[in-house]
């Protein structure tokens, strides 16, 4: 009895907490659920590292699975589909793909971000992804939070995408863009493909902060300006 006081047996039911560094919100994760095996795997995140445990089946490790070999039609039909369900423009979502991952769906960066949209773990989490490499999940978060950024700045393009790529954060600590090289290189980078000719994007929905644009003041003289 003694033995078995010194020794006790392991919990089935570990639970990992992870903390999402950019809004402070902390997420449980049961290890184990009812009639599943978890593994456990280990993603760096810009600012922290969490252990999050996911089901077998969606361990990330199987590159013939037939939601990972899916083609550049299937990805850019899931892109319009998830553009409409949230109201945001497909043309910013593909811009923001292109720069992310190169349309693959099996893309992994050295931080750790997954999937066509790149989504970190701890973002995957937030909105709900069980599969960060399912390109319908990852699709359907990844705009989702863009949306979400949006809305919170306001509608700032650049500040949305700023936060995409560095995190809310950093944005919030440098009222403004980070000046971190790799974000303002990744935000023209997303820019330069959204606003470039024939991109499909909609028209009514932003100009180009950059562009340089052609204007008469009362006398007739033409100005040209960026501001």
């Amino acid at each position: 009895m003694a033995a078995l006081v010194l020794c006790p047996r392991p919990a089935n039911a570990q639970i990992a907490k992870i903390v999402d560094d950019s809004s402070g919100r902390q997420f449980f994760i049961n290890s184990e659920a009812p009639q599943n095996k978890f593994s456990s795997a280990r993603f760096g995140a810009p600012k922290s590292r969490a252990t999050i445990y996911l089901p077998a089946e969606s361990s990330f490790t199987g590159p013939s699975r037939p939601a990972m070999s899916i083609d550049r039609d299937g990805a850019e039909k899931l892109v319009r589909e998830a553009a409409q369900r949230h109201h945001m423009d497909p043309a910013l979502v593909r811009a923001v793909i292109e720069t992310e991952s190169g349309w693959n769906a099996t893309a992994k960066s050295r931080k750790g971000a997954l999937g066509l949209m790149q989504l970190i773990p701890t973002t995957a989490v937030r909105f709900g992804v069980n599969d960060a490499f399912s390109p319908q999940q990852n699709v359907d978060a990844g705009v989702r939070y863009l949306k979400t950024l949006l809305e919170r700045y306001n509608g700032n393009l650049d500040l949305a995408l700023a936060a995409y790529n560095a995190g809310e954060g950093a944005v919030d600590r440098a009222h403004g863009i980070p000046a971190f090289r790799e974000t303002r290189e990744y935000v023209q980078k997303v820019q330069n493909a959204y606003f470039r000719p024939g991109s499909g994007r909609m028209e009514s929905l932003w100009s180009n902060p950059r562009a340089i644009r052609k204007n008469a003041d009362p006398s007739g003289r033409i100005i040209f300006t960026n501001d």
